[in-house]
């Protein structure tokens, strides 16, 4: 399956960097700076100019691939957002945003989504006071993202809290780095972060 894909193959399958690595994606070992084409035995083919449809394919895939998600679980965000009143493009922007896995990546508690989704399942985090490992919860304004105890004091957090006091927030969350907390406050918009899609493309691929 897709996502099972080592995690440069799907860089080179999209075409662009996608940090599914975190920090390891910026340094100068980062394998799409040096196999920057397609993965495979014909990967170094020019490829032909790719079809309307096609375009909507890649961008769609590599979203999927971005946010660590499979067809059924990235379409079931898309009908949702689909069904609801307002801009479809930040409904779903917002489907994926507002997942536990991002919002622990955003806060800067991981470098990557993956690893972001490895400590929410392994239950490093609690919302509301109440333990979460579920990766797909949704956080909701309001909502406290605390880290447990027993994680927080622990050597690889205390590490880490100088990069996070260093790290600019995200407009709809206020993250205290001393008691390890943060407070969904908005929801999140598009352009409150960097995220390289064309979410219009990915709207016309499942409105066919």
């Amino acid at each position: 399956m897709l996502t099972n894909q080592p995690q440069c193959k799907k860089c080179r399958r999209a075409g662009e960097k996608l940090f599914l690595k975190g920090e390891k994606c910026e340094g100068a070992k980062c394998v799409f700076i040096k196999r920057n084409f397609a993965p495979g035995v014909h990967g170094t083919k020019k490829m032909s100019r790719p079809t309307n449809y096609g375009k909507q394919l890649l961008e769609k895939q590599k979203t999927k691939r971005m946010y660590g998600l499979r067809e059924t679980q990235f379409r079931n965000y898309f009908e949702s957002a689909f069904k609801k009143i307002g801009n479809t493009a930040e409904l779903l922007f917002q489907n994926l945003e507002r997942r536990l896995d991002n919002t622990v990546y955003r806060l800067g508690f991981a470098d990557s989504r993956v690893q972001a989704r490895q400590m929410v399942n392994h239950g490093h985090f609690t919302i509301n006071g109440r333990k979460m490992d579920i990766p797909s919860y949704q956080v909701k304004v309001g909502d406290i993202i605390s880290v447990k105890e027993k994680y927080a004091k622990s050597k690889a957090y205390a590490n880490r809290i100088e990069t996070l006091k260093k790290k600019s927030q995200v407009s709809w969350l206020n993250f205290n780095t001393t008691d390890m907390k943060a407070k969904v406050t908005a929801l999140p918009k598009l352009g409150d972060v960097s995220v390289n899609v064309d979410w219009r493309t990915i709207i016309e691929f499942y409105s066919k």
